[in-house]
């Protein structure tokens, strides 16, 4: 799968190994590189579990739209479909396994 990110400060927290250290810590910086590492090597987002770990899922309320994967709790990857346009089924949910594009918003605790 192919990852965009919102920034160039965020890219350079979950590219560089001393940055995401300096970031996030030891624990979250192995999660961080290990969803990383999932997500580029997956041809799509389908490939991605949707049980722990990584137990990728759609947010809700204010998020919806974006999706995320767990790191450390409470914290999570928070991202998008980046395909244009966003691959839907009939029924007007997501297609998992059509999206092959995903931009990475933040990392966060969304509770």
């Amino acid at each position: 799968m192919q990852i965009f990110f919102r920034n160039k400060k965020l890219e350079k927290s979950c590219n560089s190994e001393k940055e995401m250290l300096k970031t996030h810590g030891a624990p979250r910086t192995r999660k961080l590189k290990m969803r990383l590492m999932e997500l580029k090597a997956a041809d799509h987002l389908a490939q991605i579990p949707r049980v722990p770990p990584p137990r990728c899922h759609e947010l809700s309320t204010n998020r919806k739209g974006q999706l995320s994967v767990d790191l450390d709790h409470p914290y999570r990857l928070i991202f998008i479909p980046a395909n244009d346009p966003i691959p839907c089924k009939e029924d007007g949910g997501l297609d998992w396994e059509a999206v092959t594009e995903i931009e990475i918003l933040e990392i966060a605790d969304t509770h």
